[in-house]
């Protein structure tokens, strides 16, 4: 598993849509990382303005498609220079969540941070902070009435 250390929370600021040249349309995101601003060239449909998204900037680490580490290097996709990559529930081997789309992350992640070790869940999903079952003195909502 490559180091996700490196990896960095950023929100997308703008959004430009590359003239498709064959396989999937690709698009030219810039991303504020809190301390830079970088631009991402994806073909990931789920990216929008002001998606906070997982970023693996040039320097770290991501698996392949072979399941090997591959260094991510500034580079040219589309005819437009890509600082990083954004990063899918595969690569930061977090359950859940479809290969190729870009992992999100709620608003309450600083830009910058580091991502999660675990995908995170939408309030109320999951939560073990509720008072539990309701009262079983509640009427039922197919309560015979006579």
């Amino acid at each position: 598993m490559p180091d996700r250390s490196k990896y960095k929370v950023g929100v997308v600021l703008s959004i430009d849509e590359l003239p498709k040249k064959g396989g999937k349309p690709l698009r030219s995101c810039k991303v504020d990382l809190g301390n830079e601003t970088i631009c991402v060239v994806t073909s990931a449909a789920n990216v929008r303005d002001n998606s906070r998204i997982v970023v693996a900037p040039v320097g770290s680490s991501v698996l392949d498609d072979s399941g090997e580490e591959m260094e991510i290097k500034k580079t040219s996709v589309g005819g437009v220079m890509s600082e990083g990559m954004f990063c899918d529930s595969h690569m930061l081997g977090w359950k859940g969540g479809a290969q190729g789309v870009a992992a999100t992350v709620p608003e309450s992640f600083a830009l910058g941070s580091q991502p999660p070790d675990e995908k995170p869940r939408p309030k109320g999903v999951g939560d073990n902070d509720d008072n539990g079952p309701p009262p079983a003195d509640l009427p039922g909502l197919f309560q015979k009435k006579v």
